[in-house]
């Protein structure tokens, strides 16, 4: 089927799921780049309702996540068939990320949501023994159980190997031979720095990118250095512009992520806009046939999210990592003062001088707001023991906290 044949039927079978989406104006349009955009407002309007329809089918699946503006946790659905087609392609990510490694041994250490209610379905699919941890278990349990298993294969959130890493006094006694990673923004240089910590090369820590909406968006490929769109997905890119006056332009470069499946049945998948921004998106041909892949993720933005659409936590990360090597980094603006906050290090003055001066330099986003004065300047601090406790409400960490 070629791509337009692909979203015609999309489109088609869109409305005959979800009428609403027949009142939208541009429904009619010749080109999927002419329909209308399933951005955040749609959803909550039409989707995330307490009196959506598909609350009152009982042959769906129901996982829920993070609030709406209106104060209403998100409820996604997935039918038989989009379970099927999320096992299936999650399944061959991952087998294309094994390859032939002669794995035996998984540990899932998680959050929640899909991504871990489905893991160790996926591994034991895959042959691997399969052991699951809690993110609210006190990192001394991980660290005991890591010690326990060995396990050849780690499956974890960038937050979570990080309290890892910290609390470990030697992380390759673990014997971890491959990382996966999700829900997070993993930068290289953070990569490179877990890599030497766990005794592995960096091309054993692989980055996956996913969303309960959609299920395994993308994988890291060592081989083409980019990442690649996983099956059934159609990936455009917007500017800003496009989704409202909230946001402010985006450097050149950078878009904003749009996905359309063809396989989803019970969510609007067609044109959904993930918020988050991507560099260098195009198509390259992987084994003959082209393929819609991106350089990297370098933020997540929202119209409650600030500065959002101008600093980016990939960026933030991968410039601290090239001095420091054992600290967990946090990110703090308060008023117009951007603080980073290293954990757990012993970053000396001249040390920490150096990370400021890098943030402002290689970061043009950032000193362009300190000229202009939108950001007061840059404050980078050492905070010595790391409090892991802190981290047992919540998993995810990578992301700017507003103070």
């Amino acid at each position: 089927m070629t791509v337009s044949a692909d979203w015609k039927a999309v489109a088609k079978r869109t409305v005959e799921r979800f009428p609403w989406y027949g009142e939208l104006p541009g429904r009619d349009a010749a080109s999927l780049e002419g329909l209308p955009l399933i951005t955040a407002s749609v959803l909550e309007a039409r989707y995330y309702t307490e009196d959506n329809p598909l609350s009152l089918r009982d042959d769906l699946n129901r996982y829920r996540t993070s609030g709406t503006s209106s104060g209403l946790r998100k409820t996604i659905y997935y039918s038989e068939g989009d379970e099927a087609d999320y096992l299936r392609v999650k399944r061959d990510v991952f087998r294309e990320i094994l390859g032939k490694g002669g794995y035996k041994t998984a540990v899932s250490d998680m959050g929640t949501g899909h991504a871990e209610a489905t893991a160790a379905s996926v591994f034991r699919s895959l042959g691997l023994d399969v052991h699951t941890l809690s993110y609210r278990e006190p990192i001394g349990v991980h660290l005991e159980q890591l010690r326990r298993i060995r396990p050849d294969v780690l499956y974890t959130m960038p937050s979570i190997l990080d309290r890892i890493l910290l609390a470990a006094d030697d992380p390759a006694e673990f014997g971890i031979r491959q990382v996966i990673l999700v829900g997070e923004i993993a930068a290289p240089e953070w990569i490179r720095r877990a890599a030497e910590r766990l005794a592995i090369g960096p091309e054993r820590i692989c980055d996956t990118y996913g969303s309960i909406e959609i299920g395994t968006i993308a994988y890291f490929s060592r081989e083409h250095g980019r990442y690649l769109l996983t099956e059934g997905l159609i990936g455009e890119g917007i500017g800003t512009d496009r989704l409202g006056d909230a946001y402010e332009p985006l450097p050149e470069g950078e878009l904003v992520l749009v996905l359309t499946s063809t396989m989803r049945e019970a969510f609007p998948a067609l044109r959904y806009v993930t918020y988050d921004v991507v560099r260098d998106l195009r198509p390259i041909l992987v084994n003959g046939m082209l393929r819609q892949s991106f350089g990297s993720i370098a933020k997540r933005i929202g119209p409650d999210m600030k500065h959002g659409e101008k600093i980016s936590i990939y960026d933030i990360e991968d410039a601290v990592y090239r001095h420091v090597r054992d600290a967990v980094v946090r990110v703090y603006v308060s008023g117009n003062a951007l603080r980073v906050h290293l954990y757990g290090g012993s970053a000396d003055a001249w040390l920490l001088e150096r990370v400021r001066v890098e943030l402002q330099d290689r970061i043009p986003e950032i000193g362009t707001m300190i000229r202009s004065g939108i950001l007061g300047g840059i404050e980078v601090v050492s905070e010595g023991t790391y409090d892991d406790a802190r981290n047992l409400g919540a998993v995810k960490s990578k992301k700017i906290f507003y103070t």
